[in-house]
């Protein structure tokens, strides 16, 4: 077992990690990137085949490096991507070492800084960067039973329509991974049922450009906090075929049954609640406000962009909107399998550090902890509404490697706790 000493400890090596890793290496900080599998793991590994991004290449990307294999209005696939960060770590010279598990992180007593235990030996950090991401442990909620006659998956370990038994398929879960996974079976041959949530319902083009350039040019990448109430609502977006809006009538239309959100489970039959249509007319709503709010912008600034009137114009409702399900018999209507595309918690056990509420939640203000000398990287909404796509990341890596190039500041000034020596200090970096 070996021990290394380093300034700043980087804990994972998706986006995150190495966008943490290259704002730190431009500001001369001396760190060290640990992953446990390969770079970008989580892209190759923990979605399902067919998955693309659901930005397109000439936004999703970083600053540095353009994706070489994607036209710029097209969607990258998954491999494409976790491609895209190996070439990246590869370009800025990252310090990542892949196949070392972070098993421990304590903060040192009478000395500064942490101790790090890892499946190849321990390390001292004087800051830690938990770059590990959201999506770490897939929930499924405890309807159904596990001895229930049906198979029960994740959407993370879901991968193709062969992989589930023959029959029918409930989908839980309506936002960008639970769409294109009932789209996908429904196209297989498939019966589908699709249990639809709270959502928003962004255009994936309109009047000729993508949904990512008009939230930028409204400025709604910049919203530090998600509308009261709806923390928890997701938004049903999709690069998949080329990028197209998300229709749920179309998806009825093309035989998917729509119901309401799963409520409960008794004697074989699944529960939903009675929220199908306001689900789906809440979607509608803030589908047309983002219309509005872009003609306005057109009209504001003159632009020359073809107007599209045909996008206010939504299809008949289907019969299963109209007159939704309150419950399915699994076994009648033939169903062996649900996918759960209910979302993840975070899993910090390993960092055993006062950085988090009685939830266990991170607190934190944009990536700075309650806990000096520990950062997070890659939640949602750490800074904005942007956090969550791959250039957000990038921009909230930056902040976080400024505070730590000013602490660096502060603990070098006399030489006070630090051999480093003295830096000019610096204001932090705007990350618009």
């Amino acid at each position: 077992m070996s021990h290394h000493e380093t300034e700043v400890l980087v804990v994972g090596a998706g986006q995150a990690g190495v966008a943490m890793s290259e704002h730190l290496g431009s500001r001369g900080i001396p760190h060290l990137v640990l992953e446990r599998d390969r770079i970008a793991e989580r892209w190759r590994t923990g979605r399902w085949d067919s998955l693309v991004a659901n930005g397109p290449a000439w936004h999703d990307r970083f600053p540095g490096l353009l994706f070489a294999d994607v036209d710029p209005d097209g969607f990258a696939s998954k491999d494409q991507v976790a491609d895209y960060f190996v070439a990246y770590a590869e370009k800025i010279d990252a310090p990542i070492r892949c196949g070392v598990d972070v098993q421990r992180v304590q903060k040192n007593v009478g000395r500064p800084g942490f101790h790090v235990e890892t499946s190849d030996g321990t390390i001292d950090a004087r800051h830690v960067v938990a770059a590990t991401g959201p999506f770490q442990k897939p929930v499924i909620p405890p309807v159904v039973p596990e001895d229930a006659n049906v198979v029960q998956i994740h959407s993370s370990s879901y991968r193709n329509p062969e992989q589930l038994p023959e029959g029918a398929v409930l989908v839980v879960g309506a936002g960008s991974s639970g769409v294109q996974i009932a789209d996908e079976l429904q196209k297989s041959g498939r019966k589908v049922y699709l249990s639809v949530g709270p959502h928003d319902r962004p255009p994936r083009r309109y009047r000729g450009r993508d949904f990512c350039w008009w939230l930028g040019v409204l400025n709604k990448w910049e919203a530090v906090a998600p509308p009261r109430g709806a923390e928890h609502v997701t938004i049903a977006v999709s690069g998949a075929h080329g990028g197209q809006t998300v229709d749920f009538r179309a998806l009825a239309d093309n035989g998917i049954t729509l119901v309401g959100m799963t409520h409960a489970f008794e004697n074989g039959r699944m529960q939903f609640a009675s929220d199908l249509r306001d689900n789906i007319a809440n979607g509608d709503a803030n589908y047309l406000t983002l219309l509005d709010e872009a003609d306005d912008y057109v009209a504001r600034n003159g632009l020359d962009l073809p107007q599209e009137p045909e996008a206010r114009i939504f299809g008949p409702d289907p019969e299963c909107l109209v007159d939704p399900l309150s419950e399915l018999d699994l076994a009648s209507a033939g169903v062996t399998s649900i996918v759960w595309a209910t979302g993840f918690v975070s899993d910090y056990s390993w960092l055993q550090v006062d950085a988090f509420d009685d939830n266990g939640k991170p607190q934190h203000t944009r990536g700075v902890s309650s806990e000096p000398g520990i950062y997070f990287l890659g939640l949602p909404w750490q800074s904005r509404r942007g956090s969550s796509f791959i250039w957000g990341v990038w921009h909230d890596a930056a902040y976080v490697a400024e505070h730590i190039t000013i602490q660096r500041s502060y603990l070098a000034h006399h030489n006070v706790g630090s051999s480093l020596g003295p830096r000019r200090l610096t204001t932090a970096t705007s990350p618009s």
